[in-house]
Order: structure tokens, then C-alpha cells, then sequence
């Protein structure tokens, strides 16, 4: 008996206080406080982080990617990638960075626009810009997390699968076309949007061209596929001029994410130079002088500073003598109006869709002609440059038509007309050094001389991807076993799907 009386007293109270709670949510709401963040400043915000800080850019696109394509090389040992030395964390920085931020933001984006039941524009752009981070991750390390990757507050997805680059490839493309398609008027973000101001004609051709690219990137793999796609792109309409390029705007603070990375990088770090191999398809070519400027030691000369030289003598993996370099200063630096915090990042360019269109031409899968392709490319390319770094010199038309009559004419043949396609399109990379290094690694132009340098970690081949976080092992343990059992051995000579 006493026990049912303690039962029934607490049930009382327990209904007495369900009824005192009744409209309590309700009450305790501030009414001068969001629910939600707007989706804009989540835009904002998300963007800014593809772009990326000082880290994930000192230590992927320039201490690897752009030593490895040799753009720049240098003589500085923690320059991993000029020698293939391995520095984990290096290798590592671009994943580090991406899923715990522009990851996680745009699948909370796209999460809150489906809540909100919107499926117009602003899902169109948020579905090609993610697109656009996982592609970057994709290509730089193959299997990723993707089909469940950055959804642990949304369905609380701790262990994401490594999805195969084969499928994370068919879907992105389709996700491009889908998201085309949703986007109609312009978007009302503003200037929250700070690739495109919210311009739906530009967006558009974004997508589009990020399916030119993407196709292209399968040559390789699945001609049939990247023939089919590269066409689909063409006809929907890709970028038509230099007012399309895809690129993030920054200011010089007051934050550091507003800020352009590589600028940060440069403000600290004078050890890039360029490289030999850059100097000497740069010759005869007006980008010399706008892309660098002669070292203080160089007696006014531009000069490139071979790929793998180091402060003293050391003997190759061939048994060949390396002479040391006395002073980095001797060699051309990338030119101070490149240098800026305040300048775009560039994701996508006219020039790169046009060199893309050249391709194609030359394989035969569209009617149009490679070599008007080829010079509207190569003008977009040298014309550009005045646009993205407001203090550079611009390229006059006469330098270009004398470029193009000149060492740049289109050669008349295959394989001569395609090489010279894609030594432009490296040219044309410069800075955008995810993107070469991709580019580079699908069509093995320009011929580059690797580095032979006895502590490198490839025994003097040029690396083919970013190794997974060590901790990937420990933490995602089974999906990170499935992905090198599928793809290969986690290592940097392993290819990924398309460029096997």
C-alpha cells in the first residue's frame, strides 16, 4: 500500500508538471535572436574556407602541388615536394582543413535550403560549389568520404564510407547537370555570394564548365564517358569570356579567412622561385615579366632555378653531382602584384575551359576548331592576368598576335597540336596549383624531369597523390581498410581511379 502511494504521488507530480511545462519552449525563445543562421553568411563563410587559410596553402598547393608540376621550385628542405621528401602533415593539410569546415558547411547548407524547401537557385549554386570542394579532395587523394561525409549533426554519420572516384565522379557530374538545371534568376544572397555576386548566367556557365573539366579529367579512364559528358557541357554552354572566371574575392583582413591564402603564404615565405622548366617555356612569352620578377642577386635578369637544387652539393639517385646554390636570390621570384592578400583566388577560368574545347576539337568529339580554341584560350590566359592582379602590367593585343604567329602558333598535327594544348593550360595554372597538378598528372604535359634526390620518398618518380591522415586508420578503421583494398596501397605512387 505505501508502495502504490509513492507511485501514485509521483505520477501526480510528474502530471502536474507536465501541464506547469506546457508552452515552456515557447516562452523560453529570444526573440531577438535567429533560430537559424542565414543561409547567405553560411555562404559566405563556406566559400571562404575552399578557398582556404595560409595552412592547407603553404603546405598542399605550394610546398607540393607547385614544386611537384614545377611552376616553382626551391632550395628550402621543408619545400617537400621539389625533392619528394615525406612530411605527413603536409600531404595531409588540404583533408585536415576541408572536412571539418567548407565539408561539413556545405552539406548544413544544403541541409537547411531542402528544410526550408528551397529548390531554386541557391540549391543550384550550393550543389556545384560542393562539387567543387570534393572534386579538389578527390583528386589530390582518390577514395574519399562523399556520399556520407560531413553529416554528423545532420544524421549523426561519424564513420563516413569511403566512396570509390569512379562513382564520387558519376555523381558529381550528374549533380552538376541537376544543378544547372535548378538555377533561374539571379540569386538574392548578394554579395554573400563571393564568387558571383549571385549572378545566375555565371553560375551556370560555372557548372557547365566544371563538367567540361571533370569530363575531361576521365580521358584516361572512361574515353566513352568523358567523350559523352565533355559534349553534354559544350551544348548546355560553358564560360564565354574572362567576366565567367570562377574565383573567390578577398580583402587584406580583417580576418585571416578573408584574406587570399597563397598571400599569407608569400608574406612569410620568399623560398618560391621559378623553376628552370617554367623559365624556358616562358621564353619568348609576355607572361615573363607579369608572372615574375628577377631576383635581387640576378643582375636584372630573369633566370629559373632548376627543380631540386639544394644550399650544397649532393649526388643523385643516377650517381650525378647536384651543385649547390649560393643564394636563392640569384633566381626570378613570383612578381609582387601576384603576391597580394587582397587578390582573388582563382578556382576555374575562360582560358582553361577554352584549352578543354581545344582538346576535345583535337580528339575529334566536337566540330569545332582546336586552333581557334587554342588562341582564345592562350589571349584569355594573358589578358586575365591584368583582370585578377589589378597591379600587373596588361598584355597588349600586339603581343599576343605576335605570340600566337610565333613560338605559340598551334602546331598542325597530333600528338605536337595536343602537347602544346596543355603546356598552355599549365602556363595558364599558374597559382591555381590543384589544378595543375591534376591536369598534369591525366596528360603527362608539359614533359617534366623529375628530381633524383637520394632522401626522396619515391625513388625519384613524381608523385601521383596525397597520402590519408594517419589517424584515418585508427578512427574510420574499416572504411579506411575497404578504400586501400579497392584503390591500392596508401602510398604516393599509387594512381587513382582516372589516371590509371
Amino acid at each position: 500500500m505505501k508502495k502504490l502511494f509513492i507511485t501514485i504521488l509521483a505520477l501526480s507530480f510528474a502530471f502536474v508538471s507536465c501541464e506547469f511545462d506546457k508552452g515552456f519552449e515557447e516562452m523560453n525563445v529570444n526573440p531577438a535572436k535567429a533560430n537559424q543562421i542565414d543561409v547567405g553568411n553560411k555562404f559566405a563563410w563556406t566559400a571562404l574556407q575552399t578557398s582556404g587559410g595560409r595552412y592547407e596553402n603553404w603546405r598542399n598547393s605550394l610546398i607540393y602541388n607547385s614544386v611537384l608540376i614545377q611552376h616553382f621550385a626551391s632550395t628550402a628542405g621543408y619545400w617537400s615536394g621539389d625533392k619528394y621528401y615525406r612530411v605527413n602533415s603536409y600531404a595531409t593539410s588540404l583533408w585536415d582543413r576541408n572536412y571539418p569546415s567548407c565539408v561539413k558547411g556545405i552539406e548544413d547548407i544544403i541541409d537547411q535550403l531542402n528544410s526550408e524547401g528551397n529548390t531554386g537557385t541557391e540549391m543550384g549554386m550550393a550543389r556545384i560549389l560542393r562539387v567543387f570542394i570534393y572534386h579538389r579532395i578527390t583528386d589530390t587523394h582518390g577514395d574519399i568520404p562523399y556520399s556520407e561525409a560531413g553529416k554528423g549533426y545532420i544524421d549523426g554519420t561519424l564513420k563516413p564510407k569511403y566512396d570509390a572516384q569512379q562513382d564520387i565522379y558519376m555523381d558529381m557530374l550528374s549533380e552538376l547537370e541537376g544543378a544547372v538545371g535548378q538555377i533561374s534568376g539571379d540569386s538574392s544572397m548578394g554579395n554573400s555570394d563571393v564568387i558571383f555576386g549571385g549572378n545566375a548566367t555565371k553560375w551556370k556557365a560555372w557548372g557547365n564548365s566544371m563538367m567540361l573539366r571533370l569530363a575531361m579529367r576521365m580521358t584516361k579512364a572512361d574515353a566513352a564517358s568523358a567523350q559523352a559528358w565533355a559534349v553534354k557541357a559544350i551544348s548546355a554552354g560553358t564560360m564565354t569570356s574572362n567576366d565567367h572566371i570562377a574565383m573567390i574575392a578577398h580583402t587584406d583582413g580583417p580576418e585571416g579567412i578573408n584574406k587570399n591564402g597563397h598571400g599569407e603564404v608569400f608574406q612569410v615565405d620568399s623560398n618560391a622561385r621559378m623553376s628552370k622548366t617554367m623559365e624556358m617555356h616562358l621564353t619568348g612569352d609576355p607572361r615573363m615579366d607579369v608572372l615574375f620578377e628577377p631576383g635581387s642577386a640576378s643582375g636584372g635578369v630573369q633566370a629559373g632555378l632548376p627543380n631540386g637544387s639544394s644550399g650544397s652539393d649532393y649526388t643523385d639517385l643516377d650517381g650525378n653531382t647536384v651543385p649547390g646554390v649560393a643564394t636563392r636570390h640569384a633566381y626570378s621570384a613570383v612578381a609582387s602584384a601576384l603576391q597580394g592578400r587582397d587578390v582573388p583566388m582563382v578556382f576555374q577560368t575562360y582560358a582553361e575551359v577554352e584549352f578543354l574545347k581545344a582538346e576535345a576539337a583535337i580528339r575529334g568529339w566536337t566540330s569545332g576548331s582546336a586552333e581557334t580554341h587554342y588562341n582564345n584560350g592562350v589571349t584569355a590566359a594573358m589578358k586575365m592576368l591584368k583582370q585578377i592582379y589589378p597591379a600587373t602590367t596588361a598584355i597588349t593585343d600586339a603581343e599576343i598576335s605576335a605570340f600566337l604567329a610565333g613560338p605559340g602558333k598551334l602546331a598542325a598535327s597530333f600528338p605536337a597540336n595536343w602537347e602544346m594544348v596543355m603546356n598552355e593550360y599549365w602556363k595558364a595554372t599558374v597559382l591555381n596549383e590543384y589544378e595543375a597538378y591534376a591536369n598534369w598528372r591525366r596528360t603527362g604535359y608539359p614533359t617534366l624531369t623529375p628530381t633524383k634526390h637520394p632522401n626522396g620518398e619515391t625513388n625519384g618518380q613524381i608523385m601521383r597523390r596525397m597520402i590519408y591522415p594517419g589517424g584515418e586508420a585508427s578512427t574510420n578503421a574499416e572504411n579506411y581498410a575497404a578504400a586501400v583494398a579497392r584503390q591500392g596501397a596508401d602510398d604516393w605512387m599509387t594512381r587513382m581511379w582516372w589516371d590509371k
